[in-house]
C-alpha cells in the first residue's frame, strides 16, 4: 500500500505564501488550508478571499472548516464543493481554548452525539446535492480526558457510516501535551478496523524526519499517510526528503511530479517566504504570518533563539529582510545545507 504524505492544517500557516515554498521542493499529496471559519465565509468577510486561495496546486487542496453551527458548516461546504480541490475536511481536533469555547473543534467530540451526527451528516448532504465527488473527511483527537476507548472507536466507526472517507487522526487527549508521546496504537486499531469499509486513516503527531516516519510506517502498517504540520515550516523540504529516504513506502506519483531537495540557501528561502507573504496575504496579516513561520523556520541555526528573536520583533518587511540577512553576514556556515 502506498502512503500519502500530507501538508497538514495550521492556523496563520497553511497559506498560498507557505505552499509555494513547500511545492518548491514537492514531495506533497495534499494540503490542508488553515480552519476556514464557516459564517464569516459565508457573510463575506473582508479577508476571506485569502482564505480561499488555493495556489499553487489546486488539485491538492482540502478545505478544512470550522464553526459551532451546523447549518453554517453544510452551507459553506456546498460553496467550497464547487471550487478546485479534494474535499472538505470538518475539524473537530482543534483544542484552542477560544475554539472549544465557541462550540468547535474539538467541541464536538465533547457534545452529545446526536448534535454532532446531525451537522455530518447535513455537511455530506450539502456536498452530495451539489454533485460534487467531493471526498468528506475528519481530522480529531480520542476526546476529552474522560474518553473511553470504546466510545472512540463506536464514534468513528459511525461518522465513517455517515460518509465520513477519512480520519486524521493525532492520538493524544483534549489537554495532553506535545511533550506526551503519541499513542500510535489508536490509529493502528482504527485503521485495521476501517480498512475494509474503504475508510483512510491519516496518522498526525510528533513526525519530525525520517526515523519518526519509519517508525510510524513500521508500527501502524494500517494506515494510509501521515499528516506533518509543524515540521513542514521548520523544514519545507520534509517531504521530499521522506520521499528520498523511505522510497520503500512511496510509489512513483501518479502525476509524474518529481521530488527533490538537494543543496538549500536557507537565506535565499527564507527571503521567499516574506516576498509571498506580501504576494498572498494581506498587509494586515503580514506581521503575525511572519512571526509564526520564523518561531519554526529559524530553529535550523545555531543561534536559533537570538534570531528567533529578531525576527518576532521587526516590525516590517524591510526590517526582517534585513535582520535575516545580517544573521547570515554573521554566521555563513548556517546559510547551506545539503538534503539527499
Amino acid at each position: 500500500m502506498e502512503k500519502k504524505l500530507i501538508c497538514g492544517p495550521m492556523a496563520t500557516l497553511s497559506h498560498e505564501a507557505f505552499r509555494h515554498i513547500v511545492e518548491r521542493f514537492g514531495g506533497v499529496d495534499e494540503h490542508y488550508t488553515e480552519m476556514i471559519n464557516a459564517p464569516t465565509l459565508l457573510q463575506g468577510g473582508p479577508f476571506e478571499k485569502y482564505y480561499l486561495m488555493d495556489g499553487p496546486c489546486p488539485e491538492k487542496i482540502v478545505w478544512q472548516l470550522t464553526s459551532n453551527d451546523a447549518d453554517a458548516m453544510a452551507s459553506a461546504a456546498a460553496f467550497l464543493v464547487r471550487r478546485d480541490g479534494i474535499g472538505i475536511d470538518i475539524n473537530m481536533g482543534c483544542c484552542a481554548p477560544e475554539i472549544v469555547k465557541s462550540g468547535a473543534g474539538i467541541a464536538w467530540m465533547l457534545k452529545d452525539e446526536r448534535e454532532t451526527f446531525t451537522m455530518v451528516e447535513k455537511v455530506k448532504s450539502a456536498i452530495e446535492n451539489c454533485g460534487a465527488k467531493k471526498r468528506l473527511s475528519v481530522k480529531l483527537r480520542l476526546g476529552g480526558e474522560d474518553f473511553s476507548v470504546e466510545r472512540f472507536f463506536n464514534f468513528c466507526e459511525e461518522l465513517c457510516s455517515l460518509g465520513v472517507e477519512r480520519l486524521a487522526l493525532h492520538p493524544r487527549t483534549q489537554k495532553e501535551k506535545l511533550s506526551r508521546p503519541v499513542r500510535k496504537f489508536f490509529a493502528e486499531e482504527l485503521a485495521a478496523r476501517l480498512s475494509q469499509k474503504g475508510v483512510d486513516v491519516i496518522f498526525n503527531g510528533n513526525v519530525r524526519d525520517a526515523q519518526s516516519a519509519a517508525q510510524v510506517f513500521e508500527e501502524c502498517p494500517n494506515v494510509t499517510g501521515i499528516m506533518i504540520s509543524r515540521a513542514a515550516v521548520q523544514k519545507p523540504w520534509i517531504f521530499a526528503q521522506l520521499r528520498a529516504e523511505l522510497k520503500k513506502y512511496f510509489c512513483a506519483n501518479e502525476r509524474g511530479e518529481k521530488s527533490s531537495a538537494g543543496k538549500i540557501d536557507l537565506l535565499e528561502l527564507g527571503l521567499e517566504y516574506i516576498e509571498n507573504l506580501q504576494r498572498f496575504q494581506p498587509q494586515e496579516f503580514f506581521r503575525t504570518r511572519m512571526q509564526r513561520f520564523f518561531s519554526y523556520y529559524c530553529d535550523n541555526f545555531s543561534f536559533a533563539h537570538y534570531l528567533k528573536t529578531k525576527m518576532l520583533n521587526s516590525r516590517t518587511r524591510e526590517e526582517a529582510e534585513e535582520n535575516l540577512r545580517a544573521y547570515f553576514e554573521k554566521v555563513p556556515e548556517d546559510r547551506m545545507i545539503e538534503i539527499p
